[in-house]
């Protein structure tokens, strides 16, 4: 996964006030921690974090007084507005170990029936510099009754499985008829003709 660089300055005034002001620069209070070190209250630019957040588990490399590499592990959004009010981040170092949730796509069409997907995402562990985007499910030509599961998965060198091997991912399930419904409707249809005839 590539690193996107972003400047960070250190936070010193701290308060509702302080992090109003912040967010009208268009910057973002963050939180940096991990490894038993004291929290480090930052300051990152609003426009280059939000494009970074766009990518999943995108690795920050945080240039500032020093240099280090971060996975965002919170973010906080606005809920009318969407924008970044605070974002916490996990120090990260070259050749560690992390787990994380990865986005699962799926490619391809079934040959029938209606493609069911249980999990849009699954837990792995991975090198903090060699986290990979997702992973695919080819679902091309699956047929009726079809199950898919965590443990078929084909995951990326150096990535392992957290999850349960046994976890469904999708599984592919018969196009519902509507048989019954019609065959309801002329039933009740039947039973009202007999009162409509004495009617008249």
């Amino acid at each position: 996964m590539p690193e996107v660089l972003i400047n960070a300055e250190p936070r010193s005034e701290f308060g509702k006030g302080a992090a109003r002001k912040i967010r009208r620069e268009d910057k973002v209070p963050a939180v940096l921690y991990g490894h038993g070190t004291d929290p480090q209250h930052l300051i990152l630019p609003g426009h280059e974090l939000l494009l970074a957040l766009r990518t999943p588990n995108v690795l920050i490399r945080l240039q500032g007084a020093a240099t280090e590499l971060a996975l965002p592990k919170g973010v906080q959004r606005d809920p009318i507005r969407g924008f970044l009010e605070h974002v916490d981040l996990l120090l990260v170092k070259s050749g560690e170990k992390v787990t994380i949730d990865i986005p699962v796509t799926v490619v391809g069409e079934v040959a029938d029936g209606i493609l069911d997907q249980q999990l849009v995402s699954i837990s792995v562990e991975s090198e903090a510099t060699h986290i990979p985007t997702g992973v695919e499910v080819d679902v091309e030509g699956m047929e009726i009754g079809t199950q898919f599961t965590a443990g078929e998965l084909k995951l990326p060198e150096g990535t392992s499985l957290i999850a349960d091997p046994e976890t469904l991912v999708l599984h592919v399930t018969a196009t519902p008829t509507g048989e019954p419904e019609a065959a309801e409707g002329e039933a009740a249809e039947t039973a009202e003709a007999p009162e409509g005839e004495s009617a008249e």
